[in-house]
């Protein structure tokens, strides 16, 4: 089974997918995750997509 989330493809982002979460201002943490807010999709940390899940 893939793993979307790690290795190859992140790779070849700009920075590794690495930055800062918009949502918890947590920085150098891999930012994959769609997340739609107020009607706008941004990228969010894997904490952030969990906290929006529940």
């Amino acid at each position: 089974m893939s793993k979307a989330h790690r290795g190859k493809p992140l790779r070849e982002t700009p920075n590794s997918s690495r930055g800062s979460c918009p949502s918890c201002k947590r920085t150098g943490i891999k930012v994959v995750y769609d997340l739609e807010v107020a009607g706008a999709k941004t990228k969010v940390c894997k904490q952030c997509k969990a906290k929006a899940k529940t």
